[in-house]
């Protein structure tokens, strides 16, 4: 147990380092190569764990293809251009709009799409207007994390938890659309009370001109949009895959952008992030073997102990376990290691309360608005911002997110309880 578990430790500290020139995919591939070389994993458990992680993985290329198309229709310039038209030059408005803007994104293109995609315009938008950039690009930030709890496909790391236990939309929808309505809005009172100087004013200019022209390749592409959200919500509503609507939605926008000849395969090849299928990878190797040396039974083990206390008591311990582990080892790999012992223990467990289940999703999705390496959505802000002249120090986003990020954590395991209760 203690050699996978230096593995492990090692291998996540690359990832969170990435020294040069190791990328996050390329530390966690060591790790897992040295526990295959070492047998701690076999070569048939390898192959059984891609099996495992293929509906994950196809969603993710789904997505970064449909990402690709809709952002080369101008579709993300668009909404923003239409955001500040309805905040009518009034700064606070523009704040809850941009909240508003990013929680749709969210949910339907999840929270990484959400980062990298409106992070950038935001920024461009208010620079344009004079205004202060930091309530407004922190709310990007924020509004990715919180609301990704919304839909399962809202951020990747739900999936893991759908696969595991089969999830449905209408089990998912009772159990945690409340509490993430809950936290979405303290989130942005928090928001608006922390920042109440820095959007106390007017904009110096209404909108800019309308960036994106609309034709038909714009209509084609939004209609795409359209039929495959519609997609996610049927899949999610009888739990199957949710890699069918992304694959199916990435194939119609890609004939869009190819037949409109505004789209050509190099370019669709260089705007997928391949390295990110190799880190999901790898990471579930690596947890594979934290399975193998018996530290998630221990993991299960004391789960169980907490259970005997109460409920509330083993919501609690999931929900914050979750979202502390989350800065320490990214969301990715904490929640794996959270599936893993809620798996073990709910086979040793007659009656497992499936509550623990969503407390654990909300601990991977909230836990990231705490600090910036919990998630690679908040990453990604991250350096899209120094790209762009704007140097967040991530003490900044700490300082932040200790002040939101506790009250929506006690809020939502709460009305994630009382959820629970109800529908018992």
């Amino acid at each position: 147990m203690a050699l996978t578990l230096v593995i492990f430790g090692v291998s996540i500290g690359l990832v969170m380092v990435r020294p040069k020139p190791l990328n996050e995919a390329a530390g966690a591939a060591l790790g897992a190569a040295v526990l295959l070389i070492l047998g701690i994993i076999s070569p048939i458990q390898t192959w059984q764990v891609l099996q495992a992680n293929a509906n994950v993985l196809f969603f993710f290329l789904g997505l970064m293809v449909i990402s690709l198309v809709a952002e080369k229709a101008g579709f993300f310039a668009w909404c923003a251009y239409k955001a500040v038209k309805m905040a009518h030059g009034k700064a606070p408005a523009l704040l809850g709009v941009i909240f508003g803007l990013g929680a749709i994104l969210t949910a339907f293109f999840s929270n990484d799409a959400t980062a990298l995609i409106l992070t950038p315009i935001v920024f461009s938008l208010v620079t344009r207007l004079k205004l202060n950039a930091l309530p407004y690009v922190f709310a990007c930030a924020f509004i990715a994390n919180t609301a990704s709890m919304l839909l399962p496909v809202s951020n990747p790391v739900n999936l893991l938890a759908v696969e595991q236990f089969n999830l449905t939309l209408g089990e998912y929808f009772r159990y945690l659309l409340l509490p993430s309505l809950l936290v979405i809005a303290v989130n942005i009172g928090l928001f608006f009370l922390v920042f109440r100087k820095s959007i106390s004013t007017l904009v110096s200019e209404n909108a800019p001109q309308e960036p994106v022209k609309i034709d038909r390749f714009f209509l084609a592409v939004s209609g795409g949009l359209g039929i495959t959200a519609i997609g996610y919500i049927l899949v999610s509503i009888y739990g199957w895959p949710l890699a069918y609507p992304a694959m199916g939605g990435a194939i119609i926008l890609l004939a869009c952008g190819l037949g409109f000849k505004r789209l050509k395969w190099p370019q669709v090849a260089s705007g997928i992030s391949w390295s990110i299928f190799v880190f999901i990878f790898a990471l579930a190797l690596l947890v594979k073997g934290l399975e193998n040396a018996g530290v998630i039974q221990f993991l299960a083990d004391k789960l169980a102990a907490l259970a005997s206390h109460g409920p509330l008591q083993a919501l609690f311990s999931v929900t914050l376990g979750t979202a502390l582990g989350s800065n320490f080892i990214n969301n990715w790999s904490m929640m794996m290691v959270s599936m893993s012992s809620l798996g073990s223990l709910a086979a040793q467990t007659p009656g497992f309360d499936k509550v623990l289940v969503y407390g654990a999703i909300m601990g991977a999705d909230l836990g990231p608005d705490i600090a910036i390496l919990g998630s690679l959505s908040s990453i990604l802000w991250l350096l899209l911002l120094r790209q762009r002249g704007l140097n967040i120090h991530p003490l900044q986003y700490l300082k932040l997110g200790l002040i939101v990020a506790p009250p929506m954590l006690i809020v939502g395991v709460l009305s994630l309880y009382l959820c629970g209760v109800f529908w018992g």
